[in-house]
């Protein structure tokens, strides 16, 4: 890496960079944010690398979710701890119907930047910026809240803070405490149709506890029952303040992003050439890349000799993003490409972001049976070329939204109208996250004995 350092990006080109007004007042605050404290440490980091290189290995899954975009008005514990009980849900579904230790890694606590397909967005006559996230600038559509405030990265830092705060607090301070499983099902899913499936599972959890219990391993001496580890990660768009954020590790002398423990590429800023690929190839966090139709063979090639050219197990995720009508086209020929070079990744289903649609009404929705489908699709890839379907990445919320039509929610076109919160994209609610979390059990547990993410 010699040449490389946090500020070497910014000697190329960067793409989906808000147009601030100010700029030396963006300097400023990204000198403050400089001297704040980290928000996460370089060891979790590794810890992560650490249970993602199992995943490369199959003998683990991957669980990735959260916001769309997290919004500075949604930011209360409610909101928090409700989405953490939805996603330990799911992930003790996936724990026990797939019979593997879950990673689980939350879109918390700094998912605040979206890409834009266009720097502005007209409506009635009226051309303003478009709206990039809470960290850059406002939803409301008039000038000034869509101007991009370098303050708001200080807010986004704070917001961050406290998010990871309580959702420490929640991990490890007996929240998490599987004795507690009945209780983590939020009032509405209990009219579910999977909430007997549920409810089974949590049964034999119950049986499983009683019995060690009786061999002396309770709560008290057996941290593991009482505590999880859960880690952060989000779509590093913003690179000053990303560079504002990372530090070297005295331990170790290697730089890290102290943002959040994982860091993705999205598909519009993946280009090898570009500012994206230049800063992640510094950072020693484990780090995902957004694969879209769009992705050729080499360059993609090409991207991992720059991200991972040590074949690090754990470095890197591949979160695939075709659409259900298109994952049986695109991912062979790059699991084939990955295969043949020998080299180590986790691959991850992005099953929401290429299964966006505009509803009758206008709203954008996403028919939650395309966002099966491209799980199935991406499954059967995998099972056919036999490699290890590690992980599902989805845009999910504890709070019970009309917003993905379809599940045995039933939410349908005119229900849109009724809880659409979303700041960007539509996301699942709990019933449909859990249904999901079920089909993904079914499929894991249904992959080859031996199926691994790397060179057959």
């Amino acid at each position: 890496m010699s040449g490389w350092t946090p500020a070497s990006w910014r000697n190329l080109e960067v793409k989906q960079v808000p147009n601030y007004p100010d700029q030396q007042a963006l300097k400023d605050v990204e000198t403050r944010l400089a001297s704040y404290p980290p928000l996460v440490f370089p060891g979790d980091a590794r810890d992560l690398k650490a249970g993602l290189a199992n995943v490369a290995r199959g003998d683990a899954f991957l669980l990735q979710g959260g916001d769309c975009a997290e919004s500075f008005a949604e930011h209360n514990p409610g909101h928090i701890r409700d989405f953490f009980r939805v996603f330990l849900t799911m992930a003790v579904v996936l724990t026990h119907g797939a019979a593997k230790p879950v990673v689980k890694v939350g879109r918390v606590a700094g998912q605040f930047a979206k890409p834009r397909s266009s720097d502005t967005e007209t409506i009635n006559g009226i051309e303003l910026p478009s709206y990039r996230g809470d960290i850059i600038n406002g939803i409301d559509f008039d000038a000034a809240s869509r101007s991009p405030d370098p303050e708001r990265m200080i807010l986004g830092y704070r917001q961050s803070a406290a998010t990871l705060n309580l959702l420490r607090a929640l991990a490890s301070g007996g929240f998490a405490d599987l004795n507690r499983v009945h209780e983590w099902t939020t009032g509405f899913m209990k009219n579910s149709n999977w909430y007997p499936a549920y409810e089974e599972v949590a049964l034999k959890i119950d049986e499983a506890i009683t019995f060690m219990n009786a061999l002396g391993l309770t709560p008290e001496n057996t941290p593991s029952m009482r505590e999880t580890n859960f880690f952060t990660s989000h779509e590093a768009l913003l690179l000053g303040y990303e560079e504002a954020l990372t530090r070297r590790d005295p331990l170790t002398n290697n730089w890290y992003a102290t943002s959040g423990h994982m860091l993705w590429i999205g598909d519009r800023t993946r280009q090898p050439d570009g500012a994206h690929v230049e800063y992640f190839s510094g950072i020693k966090n484990p780090i995902g890349l957004k694969c879209g139709p769009s992705l050729e063979t080499d360059d993609l090639l090409r991207l991992i000799d720059k991200l991972n050219p040590d074949d690090e197990p754990g470095r890197l995720t591949l979160i695939t993003r075709f659409g259900a009508d298109k994952v049986s086209e695109h991912l062979p020929r790059l699991v084939q490409a990955i295969k043949k070079a020998g080299r180590t990744v986790v691959w991850c289903c992005d099953p929401m972001h290429g299964n966006t649609v505009k509803a009758a009404n206008g709203f954008k929705t996403r028919p939650f049976e395309q966002v099966l489908a491209e799980v199935r699709g991406f499954f059967a890839v995998h099972r056919d070329m036999g490699t290890y379907a590690g992980g599902v990445h989805v845009e999910m919320t504890g709070d019970d939204v009309t917003e993905c039509v379809g599940g045995v929610s039933a939410v349908t076109e005119d229900d849109l109208k009724s809880r659409y919160h979303t700041h960007c994209d539509p996301r699942l609610n709990a019933t449909q996250a859990l249904e999901l979390a079920f089909l993904v059990a079914q499929e894991v547990r249904n992959q080859r004995p031996g199926q691994q993410a790397q060179s057959a």
